[in-house]
């Protein structure tokens, strides 16, 4: 198949399902991302949403609608690379995308991730949505949480596919030590994922180990209401902020830490997660999770199983799971071996690739 992978952005480092995408699924993938009057092919410097110099003309003095005609250009390009599917990564990017895929005329999938279904100023695009559910070939989803909120919507139970990530396979060779009596938290510094909360739970558990050490990766809007809440709590010299990090820096440090927290939560504006990738590593790597029972987290860790669990904002709950960590090390190996066998009985990489691959290959040929 020639598949065509939309985005509204070129591969942010958070999302790194896309290039799993880009790299794992069979077929050619062309990239296609921007939005608005910016679209590019990877590996193409040409802007195919650009007006021609008669397009332009049109628009002038015919009164042609831009976002029309900017759609011819960008299925032209469809057209021309014999695409034979179209992949849409998030929602609201399918529903700008609805004039182009009208002119292409090619079978369409969009993946939903997170705050396209929960975010209360998207979703009140849930009439809007109907076009873009009413014209899909099918609608993926990542955790059963957003599958029912897809279903609220209007998307049609025959239409919507649960197919939650699969972790890079590079984490399932991690051998953790459980040697530090540290934590890491990996992921963008926003409401939903809630870093000033797992710092508060942290303070809590230092009380009890003081030499305890959390190691905290990524960047955001609250990085630096983090840094004084860390200056204020006076924990300073046991928080690490370690910037953006690669998979294999975060696979490094995994093999040294005795788990893997954040306090997902559901934000004011509504954001909520899919399934938390990082999560899903730190399982693959046999490291135990200390999380919440947020959107699809309770999908893939098992309380007392393979992780520990608190209710969003339990902070008392969070800091005592810390706690038992830092007391037990044979509980963190057991809980982190418990987790890599749920990963891989149920969500690897090639579980949700070939999810993908049948998805697309039945929208491609339908019967």
């Amino acid at each position: 198949m020639n598949i065509a992978l939309f985005s509204p952005n070129k591969d942010p480092y958070s999302e790194t399902f896309i290039q799993a995408q880009k790299e794992r699924l069979a077929g050619k993938v062309y990239y296609y991302y921007g939005s608005g009057d910016s679209f590019r092919v990877e590996g193409e410097e040409k802007n195919i949403a650009r007006l021609s110099l008669f397009q332009k003309f049109c628009e002038r003095f015919l009164k042609k609608q831009t976002r029309l005609l900017r759609a011819t250009n960008i299925a032209i390009s469809l057209k021309k690379k014999k695409v034979d599917v179209i992949l849409i990564q998030y929602g609201n990017h399918a529903f700008d995308l609805l004039p182009v895929l009208q002119k292409a005329s090619i079978p369409f999938v969009i993946h939903f991730h997170g705050y396209d279904a929960s975010v209360k100023e998207v979703i009140k695009r849930a009439n809007q949505y109907q076009d873009v559910f009413r014209h899909a070939a099918f609608v993926i989803a990542v955790s059963k949480k957003m599958s029912q909120m897809l279903l609220e919507m209007g998307c049609p139970m025959s239409k919507l596919i649960l197919n939650t990530y699969g972790p890079n396979p590079i984490f399932l060779d991690v051998q953790p030590t459980f040697e530090k009596k540290a934590f890491i938290s990996i992921g963008r510094f926003v409401d939903k994922k809630a870093p000033h909360l797992t710092i508060m739970a942290f303070a809590q558990a230092l009380k009890v180990h003081p030499d305890a050490k959390l190691f905290m990766a990524g960047d955001g809007v609250l990085k630096n209401t983090c840094f004084d809440l860390v200056k204020v709590l006076g924990c300073e010299k046991s928080v690490e902020f370690l910037g953006v990090i690669t998979p294999e820096e975060y696979k490094e440090r995994l093999q040294q830490v005795r788990g893997f927290v954040q306090h997902s939560k559901t934000g004011l504006n509504g954001d909520m997660e899919g399934t938390p990738l990082a999560v899903l590593e730190a399982s693959a790597a046999a490291v135990p999770v200390i999380s919440t029972f947020h959107a699809g987290i309770p999908d893939v860790v098992i309380h007392e199983q393979t992780g520990l669990l608190a209710g969003e904002g339990a902070i008392e709950v969070m800091a005592q799971h810390m706690i038992r960590l830092l007391d037990d090390v044979d509980l963190a190996r057991e809980l982190g071996i418990s987790g890599r066998k749920r990963i891989s009985d149920a969500f690897t990489m090639k579980r949700y690739i070939s999810k993908l691959d049948e998805v697309l290959l039945k929208a491609a040929q339908p019967v």
